[in-house]
């Protein structure tokens, strides 16, 4: 089959979907219940793409399904059918002095392509909030998830069947490369393009597309310890922003410490020794971690480490003498996703989330809270980065548009 035949059929089930909000949680309720009844199938097929894969790659635990991730991944779909209806609110509603009622209402973006990489649980995540908003969703996954997502896609796809509902509002293109080619090229068919995994792929969409095109995924995240911050907060909180699960892109890349408590370095890197993080350190907190830290895990950080999304246990520190040398550093070298800072300032707090330029910024937290589903959306499409239309977690409310209803009773414009 042509990829251009997909995207007809994706077209053509985007104008026939009539789904009541009812019939679609129904839909959303049987997958969860159906993924968790095929979790054995799943774990066969998934396992064939991980024995492809290096265990050492750092797309292998993005890979990798497991029995309580398949079973998060169905609480997340019922979570999804619970949230209420984003269609059809009422935007904007006036008359107007010439007897024109004009109305703005929600509508579904329309055929949504989404190019991601090595993470089958996107193909559900995907799926379950498209069609909770009446949107079509064209999937292309990446060749490593290639067996995983097959199966993923045949459990959809039953759940439909038994709905009587085409399958069609749920397309995966071949693994081939030139299916992403061909889809960045379907301007007509697609209205939107969301590429999710790494700098990258979101680069080459963005390059190449001709199709419009939500930027989500790359996380180069920082943590600023200040000169009040609490040991104790600071040291769980880069720990589990690290450490939580190093393959998501809310995980920490660079620590940044104020230079009044590099005596404190030691004790807040402890527990980061102890779960194996290899530190890239700038000459003054290498000095500080010196004998301090396992001496395999510890080397002097270059240019290249500042900047780096890691993607593994892998992270870099930053010495700073203040506040604004610490947003210098971070201006200079975020995605824009995700930052953080720890103090017991009030005025530093203050000062860190009016000025810092990012989808998520936080206080006191760790940035693993970066997430669709812990932001209470139910799952995520992705974490934009930019700031048309979306920014941040992308649920329901960002898989919508508008238009406008404008009713008359034969007005004419002079």
């Amino acid at each position: 089959m042509s990829y251009k035949a997909y995207f007809e059929r994706a077209q053509t089930a985007a104008r026939n979907l009539d789904v009541s909000p009812t019939r679609i949680n129904e839909v959303l309720e049987a997958l969860a219940a159906e993924t968790v009844a095929q979790t054995v199938h799943l774990l066969e097929e998934n396992k064939k793409d991980l024995e492809r894969m290096d265990p050492a790659n750092p797309n292998y635990d993005r890979l990798k399904l497991t029995e309580a991730r398949i079973s998060d991944i169905a609480k997340d779909i019922v979570n999804v059918s619970m949230l209420d209806n984003p269609l059809g609110h009422i935007l904007s509603d006036k008359m107007l002095p010439n007897g024109l009622h004009i109305s703005k209402i929600s509508v579904p973006l329309g055929v949504v392509g989404v190019i991601y990489e090595a993470r089958p649980n996107v193909t559900f995540d995907v799926f379950a909030l498209c069609f909770k908003t009446g949107n079509i969703c064209i999937l292309k996954g990446g060749s490593d998830a290639a067996y995983s997502n097959q199966a993923i896609i045949g459990v959809i796809h039953k759940v439909l069947t038994a709905y009587n509902i085409d399958t069609n509002v749920v397309v995966l293109l071949p693994k081939e490369r030139e299916a992403a080619e061909a889809l960045m090229q379907a301007v007509g068919y697609v209205d939107v393009i969301i590429p999710r995994g790494s700098q990258g792929l979101i680069n080459s969409v963005r390059k190449n597309s001709k199709v419009p095109v939500i930027e989500t995924g790359a996380g180069i995240v920082h943590t600023y310890f200040d000169e009040t911050a609490d040991l104790e907060k600071g040291r769980a909180i880069i720990l589990n922003a690290k450490t939580r699960r190093v393959s998501v892109c809310n995980a920490l890349d660079c620590a940044i410490i104020h230079s009044s408590r590099i005596n404190d370095l030691a004790a807040v890197a402890k527990p980061l020794g102890e779960a194996g993080v290899t530190i890239f350190a700038d000459q003054r907190a290498f000095t500080a971690l010196q004998n301090n830290y396992p001496g395999e895990l510890l080397h002097p950080a270059g240019d290249e480490h500042f900047g780096t999304e890691f993607l593994s246990l892998k992270m870099a520190i930053k010495t700073v003498d203040g506040l604004q040398q610490a947003l210098e550093h971070i201006a200079k070298y975020s995605s824009k996703h995700s930052e953080a800072i720890v103090t017991e300032d009030e005025k530093n707090m203050e000062i860190f989330l009016n000025r810092v330029d990012a989808a998520a910024v936080y206080v006191n937290t760790s940035t693993a809270f970066t997430d669709g589903a812990q932001f209470g959306l139910g799952a995520e499409i992705g974490i934009s980065t930019q700031k048309l239309h979306a920014r941040g977690p992308m649920a329901l409310q960002e898989l919508t548009s508008y238009k406008w209803l404008v009713r008359g009773n034969g007005q004419v414009r002079a």
